[in-house]
């Protein structure tokens, strides 16, 4: 990555009850028993379960969550639960004025006679009319975390049924799904595990008989991109010392055996074979051997049917090489592999789904490191596809590994191929954190993502591809170079990728300001999944 400029937050999963328990019991001090990281298993620990429920709360539940709109005026969910109280929720919007208003919350112990749920969380929504779905997902993580405070075993869930203007009983129940797993994400793998973990609660999700259909499907797909987000984000978390490419390898593999899908691993002599000297430059000076991996799911009733491909950046760690990057905030340089770790995240929400489509995903990764044999600037590498490149920046590092990547996946003779990368500093300084930047010279396949993000409330900006900017990675000594000098340094980024992509359609993902947070929300943030997975499942259902 050409900058260390980018943002986190973190969040984990647990490691098992067993584990921690062996733990303690091995060590006579527990005190001073290590962590149980090298053992952890991204994308294996504890998500919270949702499922679909009924009407009204079922036998177990401990807190409900339910609207209220605009004027203190009661939902449906809101207003069986003001029958339950025996008048207390009606009692609570007259107390407060401002409840219903958006973002706003009251908790309403349950103290009538009719016992049954012990609390109630009440959640503003407004006008139900101007309803928009980032409010609902705002609204309902939000209402996770009154939740996460009361500690419930069993959690009715009402908002769903308060639809968005451009959503569906299944989008809203989808949106609401994920959130939940999303909230409820922690990272704590790399901590000494002193106590056991908490335990989770469950939720069940409103629905009644002519939405349950609708209801339980969107769950399941809330839940599978969740869980995709999960995995994703325990990757880009760990650090590099333990996520390093065989790592990522064998990640693949487990995920290859959970969900019978074929993997192949290319190691060193492999890539040497294809000619991949590009994407082995980048690696030569760690003692972390660079890897290929490829995963493929085969899900589409003709089995010949063109893939759509995903090629993600797996740069475990980035020092720059020679051309050093400055200490403050290297260590974020972890998650210089998040791009790998985002299609990886994707094919578990896909493979969870069973979706019919035919998808493979491609990692190239490696450790970017400075060394006595480390490449150089001014060196000359040549590329799988036979074109050369001038090395005038090792910084430049993402570019090189993914080149070869993208010649390498013609093979599959795909129907669109989409890669994803934490791939310039440049990306931050144009979109900030909000939107990632998004290149294609295929308006179809631009709109997709487009859409797909706007959809998944995981948004991109379509970024320029002009050719006269080709201009600026001319070298006097090679077929181009790796970088174009400072302006517009993402776009140039884009451009030496559109080098090697001419055999199918393609678009390019740099999520080099929202992958990842920093300060004290310092942690990977799961994105791009939602809008990956988005847009595999609208292929899917064309």
């Amino acid at each position: 990555m050409t900058a260390s400029t980018p943002t986190t937050r973190a969040k984990t999963v647990k490691t098992s009850t067993a584990k921690t328990a062996a733990a303690k019991s091995n060590s006579s001090n527990s005190k001073t028993a290590p962590p149980p990281m090298f053992g952890f298993k991204a994308g294996s620990g504890a998500a919270v379960k949702v499922s679909m429920g009924s009407p009204v709360p079922s036998k177990g539940t401990t807190v409900a969550v339910v609207a209220v709109l605009k004027d203190g005026v009661l939902s449906a969910a809101a207003k069986r639960a003001d029958v339950d109280t025996e008048g207390l929720i009606s009692a609570a919007c007259k107390l407060d004025a401002q409840l219903g208003k958006t973002g706003t919350l009251r908790t309403v112990l349950n103290t009538g006679n009719n016992a049954g749920v012990s609390a109630y969380v009440l959640v503003g929504l407004d006008d139900a009319e101007k309803l928009t779905a980032k409010a609902l997902r705002k609204a309902t993580d939000a209402a996770c975390a009154a939740v996460k405070s009361l500690k419930p075993s069993k959690v009715f869930f009402a908002l769903n049924q308060e639809l968005p203007a451009d959503c569906d009983d299944e989008d809203a129940a989808s949106l609401c799904a994920r959130t939940i797993v999303e909230h409820f994400y922690t990272f704590s793998a790399c901590r000494k595990q002193e106590e056991e973990p908490a335990v989770l609660p469950t939720f069940e999700l409103a629905a009644t008989k002519s939405t349950e259909k609708a209801v339980d499907k969107g769950v399941r797909t809330g839940v599978a991109v969740g869980i995709g987000m999960q995995l994703t984000k325990d990757l880009g978390n760990l650090p590099g010392n333990i996520c390093t490419p065989n790592y990522l390898a064998e990640t693949a593999k487990a995920m290859a055996k959970q969900y019978k899908l074929d993997v192949d691993v290319l190691d060193h002599k492999k890539m040497e074979s294809l000619g991949m000297f590009s994407l082995l430059s980048v690696g030569k000076a760690s003692s972390e051997p660079p890897k290929l991996i490829v995963l493929k799911y085969n899900g589409a009733k003709n089995a010949k049917e063109a893939p759509v491909v995903l090629v993600g950046k797996g740069i475990t760690f980035d020092t720059g090489g020679i051309s050093l990057k400055p200490g403050a905030n290297m260590d974020e340089m972890k998650y210089d592999m998040c791009g790998a770790a985002s299609v990886l995240g994707t094919m578990k929400a896909v493979a969870e789904l069973k979706l019919p489509i035919n998808l493979i995903v491609v990692v190239p990764t490696a450790e970017n490191m400075p060394a006595g044999n480390a490449s150089k600037p001014g060196d000359i590498v040549v590329s799988m596809s036979g074109q050369t490149i001038e090395i005038l920046n090792t910084d430049a590092e993402g570019r090189l590994i993914l080149c070869d990547a993208l010649t390498y996946v013609e093979r599959f003779n795909p129907a669109a191929v989409v890669d994803v990368a934490t791939l310039t500093g440049a990306c931050i300084v144009a979109l900030g954190h909000i939107n990632s930047g998004l290149y294609s010279p295929q308006d179809d396949l631009a709109n997709e993502l487009l859409e797909a993000g706007k959809r998944a409330l995981d948004t991109a900006w379509r970024m320029p591809l002009d050719e006269e900017y080709h201009e600026q990675l001319k070298s006097n000594f090679a077929d181009m170079a790796n970088i174009g000098g400072p302006p517009a340094g993402s776009v140039t980024a884009a451009c030496f990728l559109q080098k090697y992509t001419k055999a199918y359609n393609w678009a390019h993902l740099d999520i080099a300001g929202t992958a990842w947070h920093s300060g004290k929300a310092k942690g990977a943030s799961g994105r791009p999944v939602p809008m990956l997975a988005e847009f595999v499942m609208a292929r899917a259902k064309a």
